[in-house]
């Protein structure tokens, strides 16, 4: 790839190495102390130090350059050694001009210039070496905010994939029931149903689709919009137990979380029966967790099974949101209980909803 083509590199503001190169001419005064006194070499020690704060601007700017050309790092290293040589000389050539004014020395003798370059010249490679450390940590600190931002975008898509994924899936099972109870000639149970299904599909069409968290209030309201469509579909065979406390209805959760547990709750569980079973769902606030539990109160063996074979899609599907949404911070535990049933155990993080 040419380096025209490669994206454009992060680079300090102009007066960020400027002012990191300042503490040079601290130590340049510092060394000018022990001189005073002695003639005219305070006045030579001045000259250096204001050459140092004028060459260091157009040297910003070259190296400014280097860098937006991404120059090879010997390239760069010999541009900046040639360049503040020459720099050097063009102050020694001042300070032999001004020598033979003050008639230090006998006549202008170029051998002079090439003399006690060190105190201008190690105070420019000084402030080169500067700027590229402060270029290369801005670099640095750009390149670790893309990846970051990179990371979060692909988060977000695979919680939305994830959230997508419910969908069909969802809708596949809501319609094979909606086709059984027209099979059966229970035409008005299957338009009851066919009703909620639209309440519902109205309310996560609505739903928040920037953030991929919800208030516990919306999330419990979009699960009893599906819980009707069941109730449609089940009758008296479903009865719905819910224990959840006013302290917890400002707490932010994951959009669509209970819906797809209390659908496997059902499903797998209730809706295998001829008898009447019972949901459960409680949700508490513990030393600033939030558990969440869901639970139907019996299911058959051969059911159990099933389940233990093949996780169903929205227990995988709870298990990868959570991880993208609360890495290391969250914890997830599902299996059959004492009493026959089958219960999921959900721990989060507990964080208010901002208004």
């Amino acid at each position: 790839m040419y380096a025209s083509q490669l994206p454009q590199r992060a680079e300090p503001p102009f007066w960020l190495p400027l002012l990191a190169g300042l503490p040079i001419t601290l130590c340049m005064v510092v060394m000018a102390l022990p001189e005073l006194g002695r003639g005219h070499s305070a006045a030579y020690r001045a000259l250096y130090l204001c050459a140092y704060v004028v060459w260091i601007v157009p040297l910003c700017l070259i190296q400014r350059h280097l860098w937006r050309q991404r120059a090879a790092w010997w390239k760069a290293v010999l541009v900046l050694l040639v360049l503040t040589y020459v720099l050097s000389l063009i102050n020694n050539a001042i300070g032999l001009y001004m020598a033979v004014t003050w008639k230090q020395v006998p006549g202008y003798q170029p051998a002079f210039i090439f003399r006690g370059l060190d105190g201008c010249w190690l105070a420019l490679i000084a402030f080169c070496a500067i700027h590229a450390v402060v270029a290369y940590y801005t670099e640095l600190q750009a390149s670790q905010a893309r990846a970051e931002s990179a990371i979060s975008h692909a988060r977000d898509a695979e919680l939305r994939a994830l959230r997508y994924q419910l969908q069909p899936h969802f809708l596949f099972n809501t319609l094979n029931a909606i086709s059984t109870l027209v099979a059966s000639g229970e035409n008005r149970d299957a338009n009851r149903m066919i009703a909620r299904l639209a309440d519902f599909l109205r309310a996560t069409l609505e739903g928040n689709e920037r953030s991929h968290e919800v208030a516990l209030a919306d999330e419990l309201a979009l699960m009893e919009a599906y819980l009707d469509v069941e109730k449609a579909r089940l009758g008296r065979r479903l009865v719905v137990r819910t224990q959840v406390g006013p302290d917890v209805l400002g707490a932010m959760v994951p959009y669509l979380l209970l819906q797809p547990l209390v659908e496997n709750a059902i499903r797998h569980g209730i809706a295998q029966r001829t008898a009447p079973g019972r949901l459960d769902l409680t949700v508490s606030r513990q030393s600033g967790r939030l558990r969440m539990d869901v639970a139907n109160d019996g299911s058959t063996d051969e059911t159990l099974d099933v389940a233990h074979r093949s996780p169903a899609i929205g227990l995988s599907n709870v298990r990868k949101r959570l991880e993208n949404l609360y890495p290391n911070d969250h914890a997830i535990d599902a299996g059959p209980r004492p009493d026959g049933g089958y219960a999921v155990h959900i721990d989060v993080p507990y964080r208010e909803a901002t208004v």
